[in-house]
């Protein structure tokens, strides 16, 4: 029984050893290196076999506390497309006005490859080790593993020291591609109270503890232990029509809620949304800008001469501002040189220039306040802090109504805003320190109608006619954006491959750029070769020609993310279609409504004839912005009965 019983120990000690070998940097094994492919995601390119991280505190008399952000990685490479994980980069700031620079270290970097049945190491050296600048507030710090082959597992491991508090960067456990296992601890002086926050849908395991603190502050302090771990991550893959990936990724996020040191005031950092909105405005750099207003008012008044209605006031200050600053591309909600050195250069950030127009509406009479935003590179903001935002807008409010403004951009108009601000919802935040939120998500329906005049030529096989297409709203603005800056021939170009190579002569273009409240609109004559089918003596064609789609976007069995179409979308087609002299109409597609359950989306198409026309007319509407990732079945099957419909066929018979 006893042998028995030390046989079983000896098992169970092997089985915890090797546990234990497999999360720890410089134990991998030949089993690893031999492995082909991930035992349950065969089609990755490569797995992070295991990511352990900690965030601890230290402190010095001369600094207070530091928080230390520590990572080490196991990853293996098996395809080809894999070996981009060996180049590895972490961002660090260094524009911080009172605290010194955060800094970063890479160790342990080493490669591991599989060599006539023997582990070769390959180390990383100060040649695959730099730091590069991006901006004035960041920097990055990259390292490129050596030796890096298919088969390799490679290894390494950075701390991320910073004296900033106020956030931990997120802890991410989630990639595109799987994750065997990842463990995450935070040691938090009691002193500091987290939020904390779990990002996407995994499910992890959680525990926690209070212990005595090994490190002395004072005489010593209480430890709030956290730690955080699970297996089996699955990839979040790359899927058609989705905001940013990176808001649906696994990871852990802390902000600092409240500071509260023995015998010192308490200090709330993010407790409510309306703290949040009040410390923001109380900054120098953001209220106390807005209300500066001698440096426009020469011009202002100059302006509104004669003119009488807020919509007219509004109008105005839009154009002149949009028209007389430009953006330097610097995002972010507080002013840097100042909206006074701004207007007098003509340039500024984010920041500067929508105070700008919030300073000259009021001035002008107008309700008008900033919204903080968050764009969709960004992420969303969950819950209540400042370092969710990295953008401001402007809201006016006329009889009641809400109009969002940002002039940054060229082309945008009232209430449509770059497309990368369509993100969920801004907080609005007035100078006594309320806020709300507010809908960045349009309610307007932006549409594109295409108005077809064609006549078919059996002779030649050719169809030809005249296209006008109106393009109204957030569609109008997508167009002047994307186009703005090209020229004739190579948007032509463009535009002829896009609808199947056509042939385009005679372009016309109204109001590209003229009035950006109105819609645009194009006109010209098309060729199209080889567009029908001829099959003994009758002619096959697809109702809205050209614009028939083939392929539905939505392919794959399971949806893990949010569907986002950007905004609520309606396009017309409105065909007529003259029928050739020898032919007669043998049949037409029945006309058709298609609605999703939930009345969403919809698809409307009717179907008649006149003497020798076909009259075509299709509404596809999408009404909702975004979709859950639960409506994805639906939505895949209206595109299937859409797609399905579009491809029934006109058929004409010789007479």
């Amino acid at each position: 029984m006893k042998a028995k019983l030390y046989i079983v120990l000896l098992l169970i000690i092997a089985i915890v050893n090797t546990y234990a070998q497999k999360f720890e940097l410089g134990k991998v094994s030949v089993a690893e290196l031999n492995e082909k492919k991930h035992p349950i995601d065969s089609s990755a390119v490569a797995a992070v076999l295991f990511k352990r991280g900690k965030t601890f505190f230290t402190y010095t008399n001369a600094t207070g506390f530091t928080a230390n952000h520590e990572c080490e990685f196991r990853i293996k490479i098996y395809s080809l497309e894999g070996l981009s994980w060996a180049n590895q980069k972490v961002s660090y700031y260094v524009g911080y006005e009172n605290l010194n620079d955060d800094k970063v270290r890479f160790s342990s970097a080493v490669t591991y490859n599989l060599e006539d049945g023997k582990i070769v190491k390959t180390k990383l050296n100060n040649e695959g080790n730099f730091k590069t600048k991006i901006n004035k507030y960041w920097n990055q710090a990259t390292i490129t593993l050596p030796n890096v082959k298919i088969g390799s597992v490679i290894e390494f491991k950075y701390v991320l020291e910073s004296e900033n508090l106020v956030r931990f960067p997120d802890f991410d456990f989630q990639y595109d591609i799987p994750v065997n296992f990842f463990e995450y601890k935070t040691e938090i002086p009691e002193y500091f109270i987290y939020n904390s926050l779990l990002k996407g849908s995994q499910e992890i395991e959680t525990k926690m503890e209070v212990v005595d603190s090994k490190k002395e502050y004072a005489l010593g302090y209480k430890q709030n232990n956290s730690l955080y771990s699970s297996k089996n991550i699955p990839a979040l893959n790359k899927e058609e029509f989705v905001d940013n990936i990176d808001n649906y990724l696994g990871a852990i996020q802390n902000e600092l809620e409240t500071k509260r040191f023995p015998d010192m005031p308490v200090v709330d950092y993010a407790r409510t949304w309306e703290g949040v909105a009040a410390t923001i405005y109380k900054n120098k750099n953001f209220g106390d800008e807005i209300k500066i207003r001698n440096y426009y008012s020469k011009d202002l008044n100059g302006l509104l001469l004669h003119i009488n209605t807020p919509v007219e006031r509004l109008n105005v200050i839009f154009k002149y501002v949009q028209n007389k600053m430009n953006w330097n591309k610097v995002m972010g909600y507080y002013a840097d040189k100042g909206v006074e050195k701004a207007y007098e250069s003509k340039t500024g950030n984010v920041a500067e220039i929508n105070f700008m127009l919030i300073s000259m509406l009021k001035t002008a009479g107008i309700i008008a306040n900033p919204v903080l935003v968050s764009t969709i590179e960004n992420g969303i903001p969950v819950f209540p802090n400042r370092t969710v935002f990295n953008y401001v807008i402007a809201v006016a409010e006329i009889d009641g109504q809400k109009i969002l403004l940002d002039i940054t951009n060229k082309f945008t108009t009232s209430n449509v805003l770059p497309l990368n601000l369509l993100n969920w919802q801004g907080r609005l935040i007035k100078e006594d320190g309320s806020s709300k939120e507010i809908d960045l998500i349009p309610a307007i329906v932006s549409e594109d109608h295409y108005n077809i005049k064609a006549t078919i030529q059996p002779d030649l096989r050719i169809i030809e006619g005249l296209l006008t297409v109106k393009r109204t709203d957030y569609s109008a603005f997508n167009f002047r954006e994307t186009n703005g800056d090209k020229s004739k021939d190579i948007y032509l170009e463009y535009l002829e491959n896009n609808l199947n190579k056509i042939e385009i002569t005679d372009y016309f273009i109204d109001n590209k750029s003229q009035d950006l409240a109105k819609p645009v609109f194009e006109s010209f004559n098309f060729k199209w070769d080889h567009s029908y089918d001829n099959i003994a003596g009758k002619l096959f064609l697809n109702p809205i020609l050209f614009f028939t789609v083939t392929t539905n976007p939505f392919r794959q069995e399971v949806r893990q993310m949010p569907i986002y179409f950007g905004y609520p979308h309606r396009y017309i087609y409105t065909v007529s279609l003259k029928v050739p002299h020898g032919y007669s109409i043998e049949s037409l597609p029945a006309s058709i409504r298609i609605v999703t359950e939930n009345k969403e989306a919809s698809y409307v198409m009717n179907v008649n004839s006149e003497k020798d026309t076909v009259n075509i007319e299709v509404v596809k509407e999408i009404n909702k912005a975004i979709f859950a990732a639960e409506d994805y079945d639906m939505l895949k099957n209206y595109f299937q009965q859409v797609i399905a419909k579009q491809n029934e066929k006109i058929v004409l018979k010789k007479i």
